[in-house]
């Protein structure tokens, strides 16, 4: 029997299809004893949508490959982070025209500022620089959508968490 580990990661995210939980980092950990599966996801934020359909999914694909006792726990602590998401995540949301984020915003201080600061995000197209913010939320309120003034193509930007 393949391992449960290995089904879990095969499962893709509700509203993300190109990639899978374990590439958004969302997969936390799964453990297998003999007669049962425990698996562990923490939403990307808290009240997100997909959760339930994340629980489903994970279920699904485990009782498919064999797995009769399957648990699948949500945890908030520690918060998820968008520097969870693997490399192969990264390079899969670009594949699929969605601006991967940059680094996530690091805890302390925060300095005050009286302009909102200059956000550079790429175009997943072109490659182009010169973007601009078009709306603050996008199909899902992680993404940000974003236009290139290059290629003049709209696209999503996953959001810095």
């Amino acid at each position: 029997m393949v391992s449960a580990r290995t089904i879990a990661e095969t499962v893709t995210d509700p509203e993300l299809p190109m990639v899978t939980l374990a590439d958004l980092g969302v997969l936390r950990s799964v453990d297998e004893t003999l007669d049962s599966v425990v698996v562990t996801i923490t939403p990307t934020y808290s009240g997100c949508p997909a959760m339930d359909a994340m629980r489903a999914d994970l279920s699904a694909a485990l009782h498919n490959a064999g797995y009769s006792d399957v648990d699948v726990r949500t945890v908030l602590s520690p918060a998820w982070t968008t520097d969870w998401i693997t490399p192969a995540g990264r390079s899969k949301l670009a594949a699929a025209g969605i601006a991967p984020p940059g680094p996530a915003p690091r805890p302390g201080p925060i300095p005050l500022t009286l302009t909102v600061p200059a956000r550079r995000v790429p175009c997943p197209l072109c490659g182009s620089a010169d973007t601009e913010l078009l709306s603050e939320f996008s199909a899902t309120a992680c993404k940000s959508l974003r236009r290139c003034r290059s290629c003049s193509e709209p696209f999503e930007h996953v959001k810095e968490i």
